[in-house]
């Protein structure tokens, strides 16, 4: 074949859906987002005193000290599954209350409501055997980024960002290995640098290497059959323990970066709405897989906790309106196991009378 003619797999035109209706597509759900966006807005101030006569409900004495376990032990798997048994015995211990809070919304309504707030509550001194911390506060801000392709096509990014936050550990209690201690220690250098090349920083490197070396445990654990709780890499899609979550990072996108690209993003949508053309760099020319991706910053090589928004999502959308749910389902899952254990002792208890029945010579045999 010359270097002119196209192969076989070029020559073939595979199905695509037409440009203008994909821009149809694209119009219909902005449009989804943007009010689904703006109920989730409305609803925060609604929801927020029913959270806080529910707090009053499940700090009760009689209710408080299995609450959230009991919650967290029926959580949905696209949870439960980042919680290794040994978190589980930390959060069934030590864990008092939690709360969850779209922090940037005011009481009129107003600010995003997909920034979260977590705030752990945890006992403390001898009642907390695994760290120091009486309280964990994790924010996270949604944050818009748009970037350009190298063939000048748009590119949109939003997702949610967050800072590490420490946990003092108690000797030989860091469930994490030492791996969210290294991420704050590079967090706090950073801002005492004040903004560069964070490559540059010792404690950069020392990171890369510390989530390499939980990396190859976890792929050590799983070629040897490791299911023990040691085996970090065995029983978490994350690798390391659920509190790693608190040095969850994202995108390195700042808030005046943000609030920049959001302008820009709606500017562009008014336009939309009012019929009027946009550009949006497409020249009609193929572009290559790769200039579909945005520029990947460094702080992929230093992700702790790579599905960090996957669980903080999950979490505040699904455990924490949910909760009493939860609670309430984990009784009657007990009770289910209660009547299983009391049936498999009736089968027991007439499986035993049935040999002994067997096992007993019959009359006739006897008087021969």
């Amino acid at each position: 074949m010359s270097g002119t003619e196209k192969s076989l797999e070029d020559r073939i035109e595979l199905p695509s859906v037409p440009k203008a209706v994909a821009k149809k597509i694209a119009r219909a759900e902005e449009e989804f987002t943007r009010a689904e966006v703006e109920q989730l807005r409305k609803s925060v101030p609604v929801f927020r005193p029913l959270f806080e006569k529910r707090n009053e409900i499940i700090t009760a004495p009689e209710v408080a000290d299995d609450f959230w376990i009991r919650v967290f032990s029926n959580a949905p798997s696209e949870i439960d599954e980042y919680i290794l048994p040994t978190d589980a015995g930390v959060l069934g211990s030590c864990l008092k209350n939690l709360k969850v809070e779209r922090f940037e919304v005011d009481e009129k309504g107003q600010g995003e409501p997909r920034s979260i707030r977590f705030t752990f509550e945890f006992r403390t001194g001898e009642e907390n055997p695994f760290f120091e911390n009486e309280t964990l506060v994790k924010d996270f801000y949604w944050r818009k980024q748009v970037t350009k392709t190298a063939k000048g096509k748009r590119r949109t990014w939003e997702g949610l960002v967050s800072e590490p936050v420490r946990i003092n550990w108690k000797k030989d209690m860091d469930l994490t290995k030492g791996l969210l201690g290294t991420a704050c220690d590079l967090a706090e250098a950073e801002k005492k640098q004040g903004g560069g090349d964070r490559k540059k920083l010792s404690e950069f490197e020392t990171l890369v290497k510390k989530v390499e070396e939980i990396e190859s445990d976890g792929m050590k654990g799983e070629d040897e059959g490791d299911d023990e709780e040691e085996g970090l890499g065995a029983q978490s899609p994350a690798g390391v323990s659920f509190f790693a979550f608190f040095g969850y990072r994202g995108r390195d996108v700042s808030a005046e970066q943000s609030k920049e690209a959001t302008k820009e993003s709606d500017d562009r949508w008014a336009k939309v709405v009012k019929g009027e053309k946009v550009d949006d760099g497409d020249s009609g020319e193929e572009e290559d897989d790769d200039d579909y991706e945005l520029d990947e910053d460094d702080l992929d090589d230093i992700e702790i906790f790579p599905d960090g928004e996957e669980l903080a999502i999950a979490l505040a959308e699904d455990l924490w309106p949910g909760a009493l749910k939860y609670y309430v389902q984990s009784f009657e899952i007990a009770d289910e196991l209660d009547d299983i254990e009391d049936m498999d002792e009736d089968e027991m208890d007439d499986d035993e009378g049935s040999d002994d029945e067997a096992s007993r010579p019959n009359k006739k045999a006897r008087a021969s």
